[in-house]
């Protein structure tokens, strides 16, 4: 038997955090595109931070979207880096949340619920890189 049994395969949260950055990457590209084209469908966020500007959240969501993506492949692929990028995720997804709760308070109350799931399958996994396995 190996010594090693509990390093064969990547942790279970550290994949869920990958899938999770990949989704909401995903989904807030498709929200940017909606910002880009003047929809207020997704989300109304005229009194936010930007002001009527709703092309700078569109560019806001792109750049949240980027990184989330480049964490999740990172961390997927046993990446260091991206456990970093992702901290830093998740840690700017919970500060806009708190910008935005009086806008949309659902979604920025499941914004901070995933962050912090985020957060914690970063943590739980620390130790975990992909030369021991």
């Amino acid at each position: 038997m190996s010594t090693q049994a509990g390093y064969d395969r990547r942790p279970g949260w550290l994949t869920f955090a990958a899938i999770v950055m990949f989704s909401v990457g995903l989904l807030r590209i498709i929200s940017a595109i909606s910002y880009f084209s003047d929809s207020r469908k997704v989300n109304d966020l005229t009194g936010g931070l930007f002001g009527d500007d709703i092309w700078a959240w569109g560019i806001w969501d792109l750049c949240i979207a980027a990184l989330a993506l480049f964490a999740g492949y990172s961390l997927l692929g046993g990446g260091g880096f991206g456990r970093f990028v992702g901290y830093i995720w998740a840690i700017v997804l919970i500060v806009e949340s708190f910008l935005i709760i009086g806008l949309a308070p659902w979604y920025a109350a499941g914004a901070i619920g995933l962050a912090t799931l985020v957060i914690y399958g970063l943590s739980v996994a620390s130790d975990w890189s992909e030369a021991r396995a």
